[in-house]
C-alpha cells in the first residue's frame, strides 16, 4: 500500500530529503494507478503547495500547526481518550498489533502517532481500509479542523477519509468546528501547560523507547519502492 506510506511520509515532520524529492513525488502521484482522481488531486495540491516553499518556513508552519494545542494533534488517541487512563491501555494494545505485524520500533514516538499508524496499515493489505475505518471519525474531524485553519494538510487527511471509503458529513463537521473554542491561543496554551501531564506508564516503557521505523523519503515497504532520481529523469518503481 504505497499510497498510505506516501501519505504517512507527507504527514511526518518535513526534512531535507522530503523537500528535495517533492518533484519526484509529483510524478509518482500523477502516474499512480492506486489513487482515485479525487485522492490524486488532493495529494498533488499538497505537494504543489510546498514544492516552491523554503524548508525552514515549512518546518516552522508544521510546528505552529501541530505543536500548538490539541485540536489537530496527530496522536489519534488524543482525540479519542483525551486525558483518560484508558489511553495508556489502548497504547499497549496497539503496540501489540504492530509487533504482530513484524514492525520493529526504533524511535521515541508513541504508537498512536498518525504517520506510524499509517505505516502499520500499509502492511495489512486488504485489511488496511478496516483499520482506517476504525479511526475514520477522528480523521474526518481532524480534516475539518485543519480546513478551518486553512491548512493544506487538510488535503492529506481528507484523502485518508476517501481511502477508508466512509460517508462523511463535511458540511456538518465544518459547522461544528466553527463553534469550537480555539486551543492554540497564548491563553489556551498557558492553561494546557498548567495541567498535570498525562502518564502512560504501561505503554511508555516500551512505546517511547522504541517506535515504528518509518521509511525515509526514499524508502517504501511495498513490493517495489520508489527510486529517487534527478527530476529531469524521473523513474518510479
Amino acid at each position: 500500500m504505497k499510497t498510505l506510506q506516501l501519505i504517512s511520509r507527507l504527514l511526518d515532520y518535513p526534512d531535507d530529503a522530503l523537500a528535495e524529492h517533492l518533484p519526484e513525488l509529483t510524478y509518482f502521484i500523477a502516474e499512480s494507478k492506486d489513487l482515485t482522481p479525487a485522492m490524486r488531486d488532493k495529494l498533488l495540491c499538497f505537494v504543489a503547495h510546498y514544492e516552491c516553499r523554503d524548508l525552514l518556513d515549512w518546518q516552522s508552519e508544521y510546528d505552529g500547526l501541530f505543536e500548538r494545542g490539541r485540536a489537530v494533534s496527530l496522536h489519534i488517541f488524543e482525540h479519542i481518550y483525551g486525558e483518560s487512563r484508558d489511553r495508556g491501555q489502548a497504547m499497549v494494545e496497539l503496540l501489540k498489533q504492530y509487533r504482530s505485524a513484524g514492525l520493529e520500533l526504533a524511535e521515541r514516538e508513541l504508537p498512536d502517532y498518525l504517520p506510524t499508524y499509517l505505516e502499520f496499515c500499509a502492511t495489512q493489505e486488504e485489511g488496511a481500509r478496516e483499520w482506517l475505518e476504525e479511526i475514520s471519525h477522528v480523521l474526518a474531524l481532524l480534516a475539518a479542523r485543519l480546513r478551518d485553519k486553512e491548512s493544506v494538510y487538510a488535503e492529506l487527511v481528507d484523502a485518508l477519509v476517501d481511502f477508508a471509503g466512509v460517508e462523511v458529513d463535511r458540511d456538518g463537521l465544518a459547522e461544528q468546528v466553527a463553534k469550537e473554542e480555539r486551543d492554540d491561543t497564548p491563553e489556551a496554551l498557558d492553561k494546557i501547560w498548567e495541567e498535570e501531564a498525562v502518564s502512560f506508564s504501561a505503554a511508555q516503557g516500551s512505546a517511547c523507547e522504541q517506535s515504528v521505523q518509518r521509511p525515509s523519503a526514499a524508502q517504501f515497504r511495498d513490493d517495489k519502492s520508489i527510486t529517487w532520481v534527478d527530476a529531469g529523469n524521473r523513474t518510479a518503481g
